[in-house]
C-alpha cells in the first residue's frame, strides 16, 4: 500500500438518496473515503463533501474507501446521538451484496470468527483467537455465475475489513480486492465487488422504521430474496419506506 495514490471520483459527486431536516442519506461512491485520512491529500471524503452543503453533518457509521452503498449521515447532535445509539446497540439492518470467487457447497451459513488490525500490515485485518474482537457474518448464495457467485452478506457486528476477511476465510475472495483476494480474483474486477445495498434504522426524530435501498453495479438488488429483506423489529412487518434517489 505504500504506493497508493488517491484518486477519488468526482463524479458522481455525492449522490443523496434522501435528505430531511434531521438526517442525509447518501449513495456512496467506490474509491471515496467515508471520513478524511490523516495525509493532507487524503482529505477529500463524504463527510468533507456533506459539510460544505450541511455545515453540522455528522458522521455516525462508516463504509470502506472501496465499498459502495448507502451511509447516513446525522444534521444535528439529537440525531447523532441517536443514530449513533442504534449503531452501537446492533438495532440497524444492514444487508450487502457482494460477488466472491468460486461457488461455495453450502447455500448459505455463518462465519464467526474475531477480528483485529495486523499492525505491521495495517490497515490489515487478521482473525486472532486471543487478542480479536467478535465478528460475526451471515450469508446466503443468491446467482452462482461461470467463476463467481453473487451473495447476500448481513454482519451482525461491524469490524472494520469483516465481510472482506469472512469470504477470505470461507475460501471465496470477494472479487477485485486489492488487499486480500489471490490473484486471479483480485484481477477479475476493477473494483472491490461489495456493495452496501440496504441500511434499515429508526428515524432518530419520528422513530420510524426506514429503510433504504442503493443498486450494485454488478448485481441486480432483486436478487435480494425475500427472507433476506429487513423485517420491522416493532410491528414485524414489512419495512414501510424504500427511497429512492431524489
Amino acid at each position: 500500500m505504500a504506493d497508493f495514490i488517491y484518486t477519488p471520483p468526482v463524479l458522481p459527486y455525492m449522490p443523496v438518496i434522501y435528505q430531511d431536516d434531521d438526517i442525509a442519506v447518501f449513495d456512496k461512491p467506490a474509491g471515496l473515503l467515508s471520513v478524511p485520512g490523516r495525509l493532507l491529500g487524503n482529505r477529500d471524503s463524504l463527510a468533507i463533501r456533506a459539510l460544505r452543503v450541511w455545515p453540522n453533518a455528522k458522521v455516525v457509521h462508516r463504509l470502506d474507501m472501496a465499498t459502495s452503498g448507502v451511509l447516513v449521515m446525522a444534521l444535528h447532535k439529537q440525531a447523532q446521538s441517536h443514530l449513533s445509539r442504534q449503531f452501537q446497540q446492533r438495532q440497524t439492518h444492514k444487508q450487502y451484496l457482494a460477488e466472491i470467487w468460486g461457488s461455495p457447497i453450502e447455500e448459505n451459513g455463518c462465519v464467526d470468527l474475531p477480528l483485529r488490525c495486523d499492525w505491521p500490515n495495517r490497515p490489515r485485518q487478521i482473525v486472532d483467537w486471543a487478542l480479536g474482537k467478535n465478528a460475526k457474518t451471515h450469508w446466503q448464495v443468491l446467482e452462482r455465475r461461470t467463476h463467481t457467485t453473487i451473495v447476500a452478506l448481513t454482519p451482525v457486528t461491524g469490524r472494520s475489513h469483516q465481510l472482506r476477511v469472512h469470504m477470505l476465510k470461507l475460501g471465496h475472495a470477494i472479487i477485485g480486492d486489492q488487499l486480500y483476494a489471490h490473484p486471479s480474483a483480485r484481477q477479475a474486477a476493477s473494483r472491490l465487488h461489495l456493495h452496501a445495498a440496504q441500511l434499515s434504522f429508526y428515524h432518530p426524530i419520528t422513530n420510524h422504521w426506514l429503510c433504504f435501498s442503493s443498486p450494485a453495479t454488478f448485481a441486480p438488488n432483486s436478487l435480494l430474496t425475500e427472507s433476506a429483506k429487513t423485517i420491522s423489529p416493532l410491528t414485524n412487518a414489512p419495512l414501510s419506506l424504500h427511497a429512492k434517489h431524489l
